[in-house]
């Protein structure tokens, strides 16, 4: 399940849901090449393929005449309609190549950004039929792995999948602050620079360590049982405290009350699935704050919501939702209704970090 949020302002949000107590940064994905920048006509060409960035105000036939192309092959293209608008900046996969000027288009300005000569000597490689060379491909000197959007796939999941950072690809392919993305959609997978970090302890080299201080007894021999003062005899071991006696405080409420119909799978189902009738109130499993609002490509509403220690609760298939990001939740509080479907169900998860745990080792 999708963990995005609904800021305006995608540079502010922790895209990887790192930020405050409890910071997951040694689950930091690997690192990636700085964004490609696309030429004065907004195109980016690697051998296989080329996109296109949108400019303000285009639709998807605006964009099409200006590359001149056709209308309903670039919409098909990238499951979209020849009347669809497009948000400033979005990537569309090209049905076909084009000639990528590097001069700015008559009637059409001066472009969306500074011209790049990497970009250009690409395009005349591809007008003359030749491959461009590794290095001369722009962001990371590969040609990016592409990816087509399958039906409840996030931007999120597909970032988790590809071990890069959801910022990364959401830079790479011009996606909004929600992260929203649709089914059928052709996503770019960012070209990684490093391995992600070890957060591992490296061993010590044999003999680089420090010496080990010799034990107490070695100096001195251990007193005779039959002298030693009765006093000083240890004591009996105390009975091992109750480790269970204070772990009510981390248990979570249900969300809903129902039965599971799926059960958790950390390979197939990252949480369970809770059957309740439509309108049920899902109500919050603990008190925290909502990290997130999104929706998934079947426009199904995700909330999430952080909690003491870096635990994260995920909730899906919500209408009627009544908070937003950023707002305070207590512990059973309404923050929405079961959304109807055949069958109703929520969909419920627990998070550490990234990592996906059994929910019902944590609900009461």
């Amino acid at each position: 399940m999708a963990l995005a949020a609904c800021s305006d302002d995608p540079i502010a949000f922790d895209w990887d849901l790192r930020g405050g107590p409890g910071n997951t940064s040694e689950e930091a994905r690997q690192a990636t090449a700085s964004k490609p920048v696309p030429d004065a006509n907004g195109i980016l060409s690697y051998p296989g393929y080329q996109l296109a960035q949108a400019r303000r105000g285009e639709t998807v036939a605006a964009m099409a005449a200006r590359l001149g192309l056709n209308a309903e092959d670039l919409a098909r293209t990238n499951a979209l309609r020849p009347t669809d608008p497009l948000r400033e900046g979005e990537m569309l996969l090209l049905p076909q190549r084009v000639s990528a000027a590097p001069q700015p288009v008559a009637g059409a300005g001066t472009g969306t950004g500074p011209v790049d000569i990497t970009a250009i000597a690409t395009t005349a490689l591809d007008s003359a039929g030749t491959p461009a060379p590794a290095a001369k491909l722009p962001g990371g000197g590969k040609e990016p792995i592409r990816h087509k959007v399958a039906r409840g796939e996030t931007a999120f999941t597909i970032a988790r999948a590809y071990n890069v950072s959801a910022k990364a690809l959401a830079d790479w392919n011009g996606l909004g602050a929600d992260m929203a993305i649709r089914e059928g959609q052709t996503l770019i997978i960012p070209v990684a620079t490093a391995p992600a970090p070890n957060p591992e302890p490296q061993p010590t080299a044999p003999g680089a360590g420090s010496p080990t201080p010799p034990p107490p007894s070695a100096s001195k021999p251990l007193p005779d049982e039959k002298t030693q003062p009765a006093a000083e005899k240890p004591k009996e071991t105390p009975p091992s405290p109750d480790l269970g006696a204070g772990s009510k405080a981390t248990r979570l409420a249900m969300p809903v009350s129902g039965k599971i119909i799926r059960a958790y799978d950390k390979k197939k189902n990252q949480g369970i699935d809770i059957s309740a009738a439509a309108g049920t109130a899902v109500k919050a499993a603990e008190a925290g704050t909502v990290a997130a609002v999104t929706k998934d490509t079947d426009q199904v509403t995700i909330v999430v919501i952080r909690h003491a220690d870096n635990l994260l609760t995920v909730y899906a298939g919500i209408d009627g939702l009544k908070v937003k990001k950023g707002d305070k939740v207590s512990r059973g509080q309404t923050i929405g209704a079961v959304r109807a479907a055949d069958p109703s169900f929520l969909h419920f998860e627990v998070r550490k970090g990234v990592d996906s745990l059994d929910p019902m080792s944590f609900l009461q």
